[in-house]
């Protein structure tokens, strides 16, 4: 890691020592004179990690950050099923360079990275380094701050309706996918980075940070290679540099040789965001905090036990802002390759594997067709989500063609073609254009 990785990630881990103070300041935009003016605080902070913000406070605490800075910007997206807002915050000038979208808590019951994700905004938008400066001149930070208000509301790991918004970046059944959806067609992110938390398994998967690039194969490969370099060389690192054990999600490892013992988790099914954002050519990296206390000392005291989860959560976040700090070239480069190679229609698409999983054969649609037919009422069934997932489509009769020939090629066949395992509809495939 280079020296100025290094010096990034250690005045975050001094500044997550900040959860202990009983105030934080910055000048004030008033005269020279005028006292320094409180940050706005979340209900974790002024709690000392006790309990966990409410959405009354996110509410209160998103409006007096966007009302004290002049790079944020909040605007609803979506409203869940019991109606509450799906917020968007968006931070940086807005004039190109990279964009990362930071999707915080899809599963209720995993609080810290959402924790995370409100005081960095704040930290962000009120910081006056040149360093940080610097990036915020070149990056545009979207946040999800509560990616599923009813199941944080609710403390459970799916939705209002009971569903695993994880699960849903392909059939975008749910609003709170759909929002997600729109953004990442809207906004086309360099990078998407997913904040979760696990339940561990004593010595076998109990690190306090884990964290997985796209596994699906469908994903660009340069694509696929630069989220594991993200993960590899900069997220694990930040987190160990700040004192945190780190491994790779969904392998179990044996503790006395480190070496992999079993996947449990962590596949390549497109419908899961990492994957999904993989896909549509975006960089994309899951993390998971660990949610159970380390110790009897975290055990006896819960909010021990909160303010690791989220600090941990933070010193991972920090190594993913060195990464683009570092890497925004060749990021920028290898997607928007991959958004390009689709209109060259060529090589197979993949409906299984991963990429330490080989498909069967008749998971490789090695001579594919170069789209698929839609009769009216399958459009009229699905066409919102292929808008959603930006598809291009053109009408054919009563109904549509969608061709392969397209930046989203492999999601073509991934919604349309009956073999998929996650297929929307089965769309009649055209060998012949």
């Amino acid at each position: 890691m280079r020296l100025r990785t290094a010096r990034r990630v250690l005045a975050l881990t001094a500044g997550t020592a900040a959860l202990a103070l009983p105030l934080l300041t910055v000048p004030a935009k008033a005269a020279d004179s005028a006292p320094p003016r409180p940050l706005p605080r979340t209900g974790f902070e002024t709690s000392q990690g006790a309990r966990w913000t409410t959405e009354a406070e996110e509410r209160e605490f998103l409006a007096a950050v966007d009302q004290g800075s002049d790079r944020v910007s909040l605007r609803t997206i979506g409203a869940t099923s019991q109606g509450r807002p799906l917020r968007l915050a968006t931070l940086g000038t807005g004039r190109g360079g990279t964009t990362v979208l930071l999707v915080c808590s899809q599963h209720g019951d995993e609080p810290a990275g959402r924790e995370a994700c409100l005081s960095a905004l704040r930290d962000l938008a009120h910081a006056q380094d040149q360093d940080t400066l610097r990036f915020l001149a070149r990056t545009t930070v979207l946040v999800v701050p509560t990616a599923n208000p009813d199941g944080r509301e609710a403390d459970t790991r799916g939705n209002g309706d009971g569903v695993d918004v994880n699960r849903d970046h392909l059939a975008l059944r749910t609003a709170e996918a759909r929002a997600v959806a729109a953004v990442i067609r809207d906004r086309h992110p360099e990078l998407v980075y997913d904040l979760h938390e696990y339940g561990a398994t004593p010595r076998y998967y109990d690190k306090d940070l884990l964290a997985l690039w796209p596994r699906s194969l469908d994903a660009d490969s340069h694509v696929h290679d630069e989220s594991r370099t993200l993960s590899e060389s900069y997220v694990r690192p930040a987190a160990g540099l700040a004192g945190y054990s780190t491994g790779i999600y969904g392998i179990w490892t044996d503790p006395l040789t480190g070496k992999p013992v079993k996947q449990v988790a962590g596949d390549g099914q497109e419908r899961i965001l990492r994957n999904t954002a993989g896909i549509k050519h975006s960089a994309g990296l899951l993390v998971e905090t660990r949610l159970d206390a380390l110790d009897e000392t975290e055990k006896d005291d819960p909010a021990r036990n909160h303010r690791r989860r989220v600090a941990t959560q933070r010193a991972a976040l920090e190594g993913a802002f060195a990464y683009v700090d570092e890497r925004r070239g060749p990021l920028a480069a290898v997607t928007s390759a991959a958004r390009h190679a689709g209109f060259a229609d060529r090589g197979p698409v993949f409906l299984g594997g991963a990429d330490n999983d080989p498909p069967e054969p008749g998971e490789v649609l090695a001579d594919p067709p170069c789209g698929y037919r839609l009769d009216a009422a399958q459009y009229a069934e699905v066409g919102d989500e292929l808008n959603l997932h930006g598809v291009t489509v053109r009408p054919d009769g009563t109904g549509v063609f969608v061709p392969l020939r397209q930046s989203q090629r492999a999601l073509v066949p991934l919604l349309l073609d009956a073999r998929a395992a996650y297929h929307l509809v089965s769309g009649s495939p055209v060998k012949e254009c």
